[in-house]
C-alpha cells in the first residue's frame, strides 16, 4: 500500500460519514452552478475585506463637534467683518476734519481688524483639514499594512495547500496503479476459496475493505482541498483589489495633505502679515495724534472765525439798515415823504428765502452724517459736527440751497474750498446763510447773485477730508444750526 496522509473521517453512530454527504452534494453540482457559486463567493469576500480594511481609511474622518465649532467660528468671524464694514462709513464721518494721514491709518486699521478674524477662522479650517488628512493617512497606512499582511498569509496558505493537494493526487494515482495491477487477482470468491482458515479470510477481507475506504477518503479530501483552494484564490483576488484601492486612496490623500498644508501655511502667513500691519498702523496712529489734534483745533478755530465774521457782517448790515432808516425819516420830515422805504433793522431783506426756506444742495439728497456731537474714535473726546454731510461723488454739481449773494468763494483750513451764500432774512427776522465745503472747484465769485438750484461749485475732498462729499452748514444769525431744520 502506498502512504496516506489523510485524517480519519468522523462517522455518525449509523456508520455514515458526518460531512461527506454535504461535500458530495457540492462536488456533484453541475459545472455552471459551481462557477456561479464561486463568483458570488468571490464578490462577497471582496466586499467583506473592503469593508474591514478600508473602513475609516477611504473616506474623510469627520468629527461632528469639531465641524460645528469651526462653522460657529467662521460665522462669528464673518459677522464681525460685516460689522467692521458697516462701521467704516460711520468711522469716516467721525474722522472728518481729522489729520488726513491719521484718518487713512484708522480706516486701514478698521479694514485689517475686519479681515483678521476671518483669516483666523480660515486658518482654523485649513489646520483642521490638514489634521483630518493626516489622520486619514495614518488609518490608510494601518489598513494597507494589514491588507498586505493578509495577502502574504493567504498566498502562503494557497502554496501550502497546493503542495498537500499534489501529495493527495500522487496517493490516488498510486492506489489506482495498485488496483490496476491487482485487477482480477483478488475477488471475494477468491478470498473465500483461497483462505486456509477463517482468520485468514477475515484478514484478507479487512485489507481489501481498508484499501477501498482509503481511496474514498483520498478522493473526498482532494475535492475538499480543491474547493478550499478556489475560496482562497477568490479571497486573494479580493485582497489584492483592496490593496490597490488603499494605495489609490493613499495617493489621493498625499495630494489632499499637500493642498491642506499649503492652505494652512498661506493663512498663517496672512495672519502674521495682518498682525504686523495692525501693529504698524497702531504705531502710525499714535504718532499722528498730535497732528490730528492740531487739525481739529484748526477746523474748530476756522468755524469760530467764520461765525465771528458772519456776525460782524450781520451787524454791519443792521447798522447800514439803521442809517438808511434814519435818512429816510429825515427826508420824510423835510420834504414831503417821497423817500424810499427800507426794512427796519433785522427785518425782511431783499432775496429772502421762500416759505420752504432751503432746498437740498445735491440732486441726490443722501445724508451720510448728520449735524450733532461726535465722539472722536482716536482722540477720545466729544466735538461738534457743525453741518450735514451729503453723499456726492467727486465732481458732482453742488446747488445753491436758495437765492442769495455770494459772500465768499475761498479756501479755509480744514474745510477746503468753500462757498458761503447770504440768503437774507427769514419771515421771523433771522439772518440765514449757508456754506458748501470740501469743493473741488468754485463756479461763482464773491458779490455774485445766485438763484435757487444754480450750480455754485463741484464736490471734492479738499481740506481735511477722507473722501469726496459735501459738508453743508447753515448759519442762523451767525451761528451754526442743524441744516435739516430749514431743508424743505
Amino acid at each position: 500500500m502506498s502512504r496516506t496522509t489523510f485524517r480519519k473521517v468522523p462517522r455518525t453512530p449509523s456508520g455514515a460519514p458526518s460531512r461527506t454527504a454535504s461535500r458530495t452534494s457540492f462536488r456533484t453540482m453541475p459545472g455552471a452552478v459551481v462557477g456561479l457559486t464561486v463568483r458570488l463567493a468571490h464578490r462577497a469576500t471582496a466586499a467583506v475585506i473592503a469593508a474591514t480594511l478600508i473602513a475609516g481609511g477611504g473616506a474623510a474622518v469627520v468629527v461632528p463637534a469639531l465641524a460645528d465649532d469651526l462653522d460657529d467660528q467662521r460665522a462669528a468671524a464673518e459677522a464681525e467683518a460685516a460689522a467692521k464694514e458697516a462701521e467704516r462709513e460711520e468711522l469716516e464721518a467721525h474722522l472728518e476734519h481729522t489729520d488726513a494721514k491719521l484718518a487713512q491709518a484708522a480706516l486701514e486699521l478698521n479694514d485689517v481688524e475686519g479681515r483678521l478674524p476671518v483669516a483666523e477662522a480660515e486658518l482654523a479650517q485649513a489646520e483642521a483639514d490638514l489634521e483630518r488628512a493626516e489622520r486619514e493617512a495614518a488609518i490608510l497606512a494601518q489598513r494597507l499594512t494589514a491588507a498586505e499582511a493578509e495577502e502574504t498569509r493567504v498566498t502562503g496558505q494557497i502554496a501550502d495547500d497546493a503542495g498537500k493537494a499534489d501529495l493527495a493526487r500522487a496517493d490516488i494515482v498510486q492506489m489506482a496503479r495498485e488496483d490496476f495491477r491487482s485487477a482480477g487477482k483478488t475477488t471475494a470468491f477468491g478470498l473465500v476459496t483461497g483462505a486456509q482458515s477463517t482468520e485468514e479470510f477475515l484478514d484478507g477481507y479487512a485489507v481489501s475493505s481498508s484499501a477501498a475506504r482509503s481511496q474514498a477518503r483520498a478522493l473526498a479530501e482532494l475535492r475538499d482541498s480543491e474547493a478550499q483552494a478556489r475560496n482562497l484564490r477568490a479571497r486573494l483576488t479580493a485582497i489584492r483589489e483592496t490593496v490597490a484601492e488603499l494605495k489609490r486612496l493613499a495617493d489621493e490623500n498625499v495630494e489632499r495633505r499637500e493642498v491642506a498644508r499649503g492652505q494652512a501655511a498661506e493663512k498663517k502667513a496672512e495672519i502674521e502679515d495682518l498682525i504686523a500691519e495692525q501693529t504698524e498702523l497702531k504705531n502710525r496712529i499714535e504718532g499722528r495724534r498730535q497732528a490730528a489734534k492740531r487739525s481739529l483745533d484748526e477746523t474748530a478755530q476756522a468755524i469760530t472765525d467764520i461765525e465771528a465774521d458772519l456776525r460782524r457782517i450781520i451787524a454791519e448790515q443792521a447798522e447800514q439798515a439803521e442809517r438808511e432808516r434814519r435818512a429816510a425819516e429825515r427826508a420824510s420830515r423835510g420834504g414831503g415823504g417821497g423817500g424810499r422805504s427800507v426794512p427796519e433793522a433785522g427785518g425782511e431783506a431783499p432775496q429772502a428765502p421762500s416759505s420752504s426756506y432751503l432746498s437740498y444742495p445735491t440732486a441726490s439728497a443722501i445724508v451720510t452724517s448728520p449735524y450733532g456731537m461726535r465722539f472722536h474714535p482716536i482722540l477720545h473726546y466729544w466735538r461738534l459736527h457743525a453741518g450735514t454731510d451729503f453723499s456726492a461723488y467727486c465732481g458732482t454739481p453742488i446747488l445753491a440751497a436758495s437765492s442769495g449773494t455770494v459772500l465768499y468763494s475761498r479756501t479755509v483750513a480744514g474745510l477746503g474750498n468753500q462757498v458761503i451764500l447770504d440768503h437774507g432774512y427769514t419771515s421771523g427776522g433771522d439772518s440765514l446763510m449757508s456754506s458748501y465745503n470740501h469743493l473741488t472747484s468754485w463756479a461763482v465769485s464773491p458779490g455774485q447773485t445766485v438763484s435757487r438750484g444754480q450750480v455754485i461749485g463741484f464736490s471734492g475732498t479738499t481740506g481735511t477730508s477722507t473722501a469726496c462729499h459735501l459738508h453743508f452748514e447753515v448759519y442762523r444769525n451767525g451761528s451754526t444750526v442743524d441744516p435739516m431744520i430749514y431743508l424743505g
